[in-house]
């Protein structure tokens, strides 16, 4: 008797096993999002440069165009994209749940995202780093000056560890003051009930250029960690997760091929095998995708390259003034890099 109970209870377990694993490989988030007709983005709630709404109502920022790029693969209409803004501690929910197809919200890809989350990270759209921001008129020049001081973090981030970690590795003593969402951390620290605000350099950048008196405020020259910011989406779907990888791929190999929204037509009687592969004018890497084969075409006509996308967003064209950096293409020295278009 015992032992058919215990078959049984095996038989049982391994029956719901097979059941979430057939669940599991049937997801198929192409046709689910051609059948309702967008992209559901999540998005920050407001970081200017990265995902904010302009005077217009218009979402816009470089988290923003990555997804824009994703709609156009599929619909070949950069307008196709509805946007959910996320705070960091329901951004991963919203996730697995299926509220949302893509998470693209300066979220950074760690090894416990990767394998505990149910998340698979797409390439990195924005390479940064961990920094803190102090007041002027403090006078403090370096973080090793930051003993004893208070500091100001978004919870439910990895900003809180590495400030931890920083503080603790240097055997210097802090007082950590965690507010849930961006805006609270922000007006924490203006209104002055923390010393030192600590986020990603970019996010730094992108609320001092916010506030009435930028310059009252120095973004100390020191990164304490590494923020390889980008895209996810859920694991359990291959074709969506190349889908939104070759995406953001296309930015950066159009930008290599010299390829932007405003000479693409000039391209279209290139000979060059590798430009006529990337414009679908050579075809085979639609198909491979389940896409039309002009769906890097549509992007760059649409969306742009990197380089524009970045120039407008957070670069020399925008109030964040950041330069390329790490973010440049390897070939100007950056780690932006795609693999072979073939």
């Amino acid at each position: 008797m015992r032992s058919l109970v215990s078959f049984l209870l095996i038989f049982a377990a391994y029956s719901a096993f097979s059941q979430v694993k057939v669940k599991s490989s049937s997801l198929n988030t192409l046709d689910a999002v051609k059948k309702k007709g967008f992209v559901q983005c999540g998005v920050s709630s407001g970081l200017a440069g990265f995902s904010s709404i302009d005077s217009k109502g218009n979402w816009q920022g470089l988290d923003v165009d990555v997804c824009r790029a994703v709609a156009v693969a599929i619909f070949g209409d950069s307008k196709k994209v509805k946007f959910t803004p996320l705070s960091a501690q329901q951004r991963f929910v919203a996730l697995q749940s299926g509220e949302i197809d893509i998470l693209s919200r300066v979220t950074t890809q760690t090894l416990s995202r990767d394998t505990s989350l149910g998340l698979n990270f797409a390439p990195i759209t924005y390479y940064d780093g961990q920094g803190f921001m102090v007041r002027k008129s403090d006078g403090i020049k370096s973080v090793h000056e930051l003993s004893g001081a208070s500091v100001c973090t978004q919870q439910g981030t990895t900003t809180e560890l590495n400030v931890a970690d920083f503080f603790r590795a240097n055997k210097m003593k802090f007082k950590p003051v965690v507010f849930e969402s961006n805006d609270e951390v922000t007006q924490a620290f203006l209104k002055g009930r923390c010393d030192v605000y600590s986020t990603d350099s970019s996010g730094l950048a992108s609320e001092r250029s916010k506030v009435k008196n930028p310059n009252d405020y120095i973004i100390l020259p020191e990164i304490i960690s590494k923020e390889p910011l980008g895209p996810a989406v859920r694991h359990g779907d291959d074709q969506w997760l190349d889908i939104v990888s070759y995406s953001v791929y296309a930015l950066y190999e159009a930008e290599e091929l010299g390829i932007n929204s405003k000479n693409i037509k000039t391209f279209l009687n290139s000979t060059n095998p590798k430009v006529r592969r990337f414009l679908g004018i050579t075809p085979g890497n639609g198909a491979a995708l389940g896409l039309d084969e002009k769906w890097s075409h549509n992007i760059i006509k649409e969306v742009g390259n990197y380089a524009e996308i970045f120039r407008r967003n957070v670069g020399k064209d925008s109030p964040l003034k950041l330069e390329r950096g790490l973010n440049a293409s390897w070939k100007n020295g950056g780690l932006h890099y795609s693999p072979p278009f073939k």
